[in-house]
């Protein structure tokens, strides 16, 4: 017997698995504020390029019409060294808040992204605060800069991490081979196919974040969890825990 004879869900909750909401998706009017970007980047050297690859990029989307904050990693503590009060955390998780979209530029150290980068990820839960996620739903542009020649080791890193977070990574992504070279005496990037490949990135976070922002509580709802929602609120009812 083929799945077509039996197409019955025995396994799925009555009233929880619906198909999808062309309204939801579709009908909305979209929202008029400028896109909110926040700006992280892995490393803590004066002459940082992963600083400064960042500050091209929001420069491109200041351009491009977004509202852009850059969180400079100063300061934050190692993972699980302090309690969650520090003013570096709360300020890392207000922004993450206000954000719809992120961006990542992490240097690539030992064939990975670096630990500055990797604790501010680290410091940004999974688990609601307020009952809005820090991560998910939101857009992600990811960005690498190499001290020789051109590798993807980071951002293939930080894609996988993006979607442990849950958020929406984009498919285009940056890497800068020999970052030094990149740059001029006065911190900008000089032209190049590099420098043209983060406007690239830039422009398609932007248009991704447009498209989806309004959509993203629908977008990243799942069944998962809605069934395990009914299940604590039945076993509250049930137990007297109201």
């Amino acid at each position: 017997m083929g799945w077509e004879d039996d197409k019955s869900l025995p396994n799925v909750a009555d009233g929880l698995l619906v198909q999808p909401d062309f309204a939801a998706l579709f009908n909305s009017a979209p929202a008029q504020h400028k896109p909110r970007v926040l700006m992280l980047y892995g490393s803590l050297r004066e002459r940082s390029f992963s600083r400064f690859a960042t500050e091209e990029a929001a420069r491109i989307l200041d351009k491009l019409g977004a509202e852009v904050r850059i969180f400079d990693p100063a300061g934050l503590p190692l993972p699980d060294s302090v309690n969650a009060d520090h003013p570096k955390i709360r300020e890392l998780r207000e922004l993450s808040l206000w954000s719809e979209a992120h961006v990542w530029c992490s240097p690539e150290r030992h064939g990975a992204m670096s630990g500055t980068m990797k604790a501010q990820i680290d410091w940004l839960p999974l688990s609601p605060i307020g009952g809005i996620r820090l991560t998910q739903g939101r857009t992600l542009a990811l960005m690498q800069v190499c001290g020789g020649s051109q590798s993807f080791n980071a951002v293939n890193q930080m894609r996988i991490l993006g979607r442990w977070m849950r958020m929406i990574t984009i498919p285009n992504q940056s890497s800068v081979a020999k970052a030094w070279s990149e740059f001029d005496d006065d911190d900008r990037m000089k032209p190049s196919a590099f420098y043209n490949r983060i406007v690239d990135v830039m422009e398609e976070l932007m248009k991704f974040t447009l498209l989806t922002r309004d959509k993203a509580a629908y977008l990243t709802d799942r069944y998962s969890e809605r069934l395990e929602t009914v299940e604590d609120v039945h076993k509250r009812v049930t137990t007297g825990n109201i």
